[in-house]
Formats: structure tokens, sequence, C-alpha cells
């Protein structure tokens, strides 16, 4: 066939245009998903820090809430406010109230009665600002003529006793102008705040954020817009402020950033890279047109011995005579590549039984997909692991053979891409759970047609439990260590700042609040070093006669406070004589102690905790029993392990450590008694343990 006077059969041409093809194509299929990627990248970065924007932002915002309630509460705390609004002097009041916004730098201070009536304000006049407002931290819109004004606010009770039906203090700070300013320097992006829809406050001046182009969803509460200002372009995130429960649902706020530059660098990058692949596209196919030419004429001789080579015959010899000094090269590599092969085809047996006894040797499991995601090998790990034979998946879907339990999307959709390692949680054989780390390899390039796709995998269940476990451990232990410091920190402030103008009862009642913060301080460090002991293999218990009743008194005077805290009562129920035991008296009180305070946690306000001690002739059984909601029995079994929480039927337990109950064990078995528990008549529980008898009374 020609056409134009060119054969269109010819090797040469058929190359020349093969190879112009070949390149263009490569070129427009590189390219094309390269200037695609660039513009997504440039985007999404931006995105991204819109997104770390809006994240600070929402920290900055309840850092703002937290100050704010803190401030609320030391300022309803103060002894000269009450006796100001005991004694009624309102021009005191009004001036003390002057004083307290200047150090604090509210905007609104605002005394009521229990009534509701208004004693004394300083800051903004407003009907919306008045004493209606509730006592928890929540933002407010105010209207004015112009345009809305945002409040945060926050109430408290007046006095030590936080209780409904006294007088309060109402605070707050207005979110204006120079609040969306702050808010721009400390996040780095311009920030507004909208009532409605309507921009109350914008660190983009008047204009706020309008003339919109855009919006799509970004996840969760915030939206995503693109708008332009005075002709900059902006990518910016909404979200809101307040939950409707906790204030006006309207009100949000929105960081934006200025994407003019990224914008300008985008358009330079993609006309840098469409020029660079078009010059090498050309010549690439320039330098296609000359070897193509070089390389046809001998390529007839050197294909009918490369056709006899591919048929397997490796004992003809490949030997050509071309003009073409690189054909001659690849024809002598050619034959030195046939005897290579013949050598290679030996050592291969040899390596692949190597091979087979190493696959049997990992204990990891190998699994190889094609390109369609069926399984065509199975290691003896895979099986150990699995439970599956290779005879029962070899030829089957992944998707089939594993069985993801947590979405119930596709196994393939999980499969991690080269080089990188997901933990994937599947349905195994005999409908047993699995918890996989798989690491994932292509065995071929990613352009190849019949691309093979390796997974490594081994059983990561037990670790995974681990971590959730010491996860949930660590946020215990802090909150249990953060509360009782935190009170601390406040009584000790208080102390120092205000020491000589409390009364002795508010003094009595702060030193409680040290006491019973150290006393959580002290049990909390005992219980975790007694853990730490025990899981060392050091722990040690030093048995000697000891009075119990001694060691009954000691326990209940260090909890007598946290009981009246909760206005709970200790109630003994002991026989007239108390024998003397054989135990570690410091480590029975800590024993003790762990079950005193679990009964007040977990019991009932204005209860009583009773103490009791029954003997028998060789031992004593001491009995700690609450009111609370008691023990499901399906959690009794473990509930004296490590890290198990005693929560009740429908309810969530406390923050804790989940290890007083452990330490009462070891130390109690250590001691040779048992411990445990069971339900009391009448709702509740009834914590044992038995102690050997010394001396019977």
């Amino acid at each position: 066939m020609k056409r134009l006077g060119i054969d269109l059969r010819s090797l040469t041409i058929q190359m020349i245009l093969s190879f112009v093809a070949l390149v263009l194509l490569t070129a427009a299929a590189a390219g094309v998903p390269a200037i695609w990627l660039i513009r997504n990248q440039l985007a999404n970065q931006a995105w991204a820090q819109v997104e770390q924007g809006r994240r600070a932002a929402q920290a900055l915002y309840l850092a703002q809430q937290t100050e704010l309630t803190s401030l609320a509460s030391l300022t309803a705390q103060r002894p000269t406010l009450q006796e100001l609004l005991v004694e009624g002097e309102g021009a005191g009041l009004v001036a003390y109230l002057r004083t307290l916004q200047a150090g604090t730098g509210l905007d609104l201070v605002l005394v009521c009665e229990a009534t509701g009536r208004e004693v004394g304000r300083v800051g903004e006049v407003s009907p919306d600002l008045s004493c209606a407002a509730p006592n928890r931290t929540h933002f407010q819109v105010v209207t004015e003529e112009d345009r809305p004004q945002v409040w945060l606010l926050a109430g408290h009770p007046l006095g030590p006793d936080a209780a409904d039906g006294r007088p309060r203090v109402l605070v707050g700070l207005k979110l204006d102008q120079s609040f969306a300013a702050q808010m721009q320097q400390q996040t780095g992006l311009d920030h507004s705040l909208l009532a409605a829809g309507q921009v109350v406050a914008s660190s983009l001046g008047e204009a706020g954020s309008s003339g919109q182009t855009a919006v799509s969803a970004a996840g969760g509460d915030s939206l995503r817009r693109e708008f332009s200002v005075q002709g900059r372009p902006y990518y910016a995130l909404q979200f809101s402020l307040a939950a409707p429960e906790e204030g006006d649902p309207s009100l949000g706020a929105e960081v934006a950033l200025a994407v003019a530059e990224i914008a300008a660098t985008q358009q330079r990058l993609v006309w840098t890279l469409a020029g660079s692949i078009i010059f090498v596209a050309a010549v690439g196919s320039g330098l296609g047109m000359f070897l193509a030419g070089r390389i046809s004429r001998p390529l007839a001789r050197l294909t009918t011995a490369a056709r006899a080579l591919s048929r397997g015959n490796l004992d003809s010899s490949l030997a050509i005579e071309a003009q073409v000094r690189e054909v001659t090269v690849v024809a002598q590599a050619i034959e030195r590549a046939r005897l290579d092969l013949l050598r290679t085809l030996a050592e291969l047996q040899h390596e692949k039984a190597w091979t087979d006894h190493l696959l049997e040797a990992i204990v990891e499991g190998i699994v190889t997909l094609d390109q369609h995601g069926r399984i065509t090998f199975f290691s003896p790990g895979a099986e150990r692991i699995t439970g599956w034979s290779r005879v029962e998946v070899l030829g089957r879907s992944c998707d089939e053979v594993f069985r993801e339990v947590e979405t119930n999307r596709p196994f393939s959709h999980f499969i991690p891409p080269p080089d990188r390692r997901h933990k994937i949680t599947v349905e195994l054989a005999g409908q047993r759970q699995a918890t996989l780390s798989v690491t994932g390899a292509r065995l071929m390039p990613p352009e190849a047609d019949e691309a093979r796709v390796a997974l490594v995998f081994r059983d990561v269940s037990e670790e995974e439990a681990v971590h959730r476990l010491m996860g949930h451990f660590l946020a215990n232990v802090s909150h249990e260590f953060r509360t009782p410091l935190s009170a601390l920190a406040a009584s000790a402030e208080l102390l120092r700042d205000q020491a000589p103008e409390l009364s002795p009862a508010e003094l009595q009642e702060l030193l409680i609040s040290l006491h019973l913060g150290i006393i959580s301080l002290q049990t909390l460090v005992d219980n975790l070093l007694e853990s730490a002991s025990i899981e060392a293999g050091r722990f040690r218990v030093h048995a000697r006669p000891a009075e119990l009743g001694n060691i009954i008194f000691e326990a209940t005077r260090l909890l007598e406070p946290l009981a009246e805290k909760h206005n709970q009562r200790f109630v003994l129920d002991l026989p007239d004589t108390l024998p003397i035991v054989r135990a570690d008296p410091r480590r029975t009180i800590q024993v003790l102690v762990n079950l005193l305070s679990n009964a007040i946690k977990y019991g009932p306000d204005q209860a009583d905790i009773t103490v009791a001690a029954a003997l028998e002739p060789e031992w004593v059984r001491l009995t700690v029993a609450d009111r609370g909601s008691g023990i499901p029995p399906a959690h009794r079994r473990e509930l004296f392990s490590r890290f198990v929480y005693p929560a009740s039927d429908g309810g969530t337990a406390p923050y804790g450590v989940g290890l007083g109950l452990s330490v009462v064990k070891a130390v109690v078995e250590a001691q040779g008694g048992q411990a445990g528990v069971e339900d009391r008549p009448g709702g509740g529980s009834v914590f044992w343990f038995t102690l050997p008898v010394e001396v019977n009374p």
C-alpha cells in the first residue's frame, strides 16, 4: 500500500511513524496527569493551610471560652464582691466592678440577684445583655441598628457553693473588629464572624468576605467557599461556633487565605511543564526517525534468528553480520544471553528449591494478586495466619477471601500503595477476626499490562489491643492527675492572694480541698507504684501482727473529708473486740482506701457506706458496702484485673486508671486472703476481702 509515494508497509516507515506516535502519546500520558496533579496539589496545599487555620481558630475559641469561664468563677468567688452585695453598697459595688473590669479586660461585668434583678453593671448597656442570660458559657448575638454584635458570655453563682437560686455574676467579651484582627494575627489567616450569614466583624475590612463564587461541603460542620475581595481570590472555610442547644445555631466564623500568588505560581508551572513536554516530544520524535533508519535494515535478518531463540532453541548459535554496529552488538549480546541462559536455568532450579524452603520458614504471610485482584500465590505463612489452605484460595478474589469487618467495603480498597503499610481488620477462617498489618509492593512497573501486587502481612491483633488499652490508660491517668492538681492549684492560688481576707470557715474549706487533692494524688501514685512492682515481679508484702481496728480507723480517717464532700457517711459495723491479724498494715490500709474511694465515687450522694467485719475461726472478713448501681455479673470475672473499670449496667464508669482493684487483689492474695464482690440487698455492691487471724480476741 502506497500513499503520496510512501510505502506504508515499509519497515522503516512503520518504525518512524510508530516511534513518533509513541513519543507523542507518552508525552501526553505523562504531561496531562502531571499538569492536573500540579493544579490539584497546589489547591490541596492551599485548602490544607485553610483547614489548619480553621483548627487553630476553633482551638483559640475554645481557649477563650475556658478563660472566660475561669474569670467568671474567680469573679464570683471574690469575698469583697459578696460583702458589697450583702451590704447593698450600690456605688461601691459599681466602683469595685470597674476595678475588676480594668484588671481582667472584660467588656461586661453584670451582678444579678437570685430573683433576676440587675444589681450592678459596668460595660455595654443593652437590653439583650441582661440577667436572663444562662450561667453556662455561650455565644450571644445582640441586635444593633447598623449590624449585629457577637458576645461571649459566662455566668457563675456567687460564693463557693455554686448552686442555682443564688446571686450570680455575668461576664462578657465583645467579639468585634479588633477581635477579628487578633485572630488573624494568631492564625495567619483572615478571620470573619458571621451571624445569620451577615458579616459582623472581619479582618478583611468592611467588605468582609462578600463576592462569593463557589460553595462546597468540606465535611463535618465546615463549609468551603471561594470568593474575591477587590479582585483578590480567597479560599475560605466557614464553621459553626455554637451547637443549637448552646447558643445561636446561625452564629459562625470563617478563616480565609489569599490565593493570588498560588494561582500565579500554578499558571507558571503549567506553562513551563507544557513547554517542556512539547520540546521533549519534538526532540524524541526527531531522534526516533534518525535511529529507525539505521536500525530497520539489518532487523530482518535478526528477526529470523530471534524467532528461533524465542521458540526455546537454545542449542543453535546466533551469529549475524550486520553493517549497523549496534545491531551487531545486539546479536552478540543475544548470543551471550543464550549461553548465560543455559547456565541460569540450572541455577534457577537450585534457587527455586532454596526459595521454597525460605518461604516455608517466613513467619509473615505473602500473597500475590493479578491485575483482577485474584490470588496467584499463597505462602505457608499466610496459611498459618489465616487458617486457609493454598488450594482453597488460589484463583479466588481477595475480596472473597479477606472480608473487611469495620466498614464492609471490599478488601481491595484498603490495599496500601508500594512501601506503605495499612492495618486492616478482616474475617478469617472459622469467622475469626484479626487485625493484619499489610505492606504492598508491585512486582512489575505500573505501566505493564500484567502488573501484579504482592502483599506481606502479619497478625497484629494483640498489639492493637495493647495499644488501644495503653492509650485509654494514659488518657485516664492524665485526667486523674489533672483534676486534683487543678483543684490544688486553684486552692493554693486563692490562699496566696486572699488568705488575710478569708474567714476561718473559708480557710477550713480550702484546707480540706487541698487535703483531698493530696490524698487523691497519693492514692493514685501508690496504685501506680504497686502496679509497676507487680508487673516487674518485685511486689512483696511484709506481713506481721497488726491491730485491725487501727487499720480500719486510719483508712476511714483518710477518706472522711472526701465522704463529707459528697454528703456521705461511713457506718462501722464491727464486733466489740477486733482480733490481731497477720498483715502488712500500710498495704492493707491502701486496700481499704481503694475500696472506700470506689464506694464514694460510684455511690450516690447523701448515702451511707458500711464498713463491717465478721469473725471466723482463722479469718476475719472485711466488707465495704455501698448503694451504687451494682456490678453486672458479666463484669465480675475480670473486675479485679488491670485496666478494668467497675461500670454499672446502662452507665459509663467515671474516669480512673483501672488499677485500684488489681492492687487490692494482689495485696490480699499476697497476705494469704481472698477478695471478691457480691450484690447488696436493696441495691448496691459489697466488696469483701479476708485476712488471716494472728490472735483471736
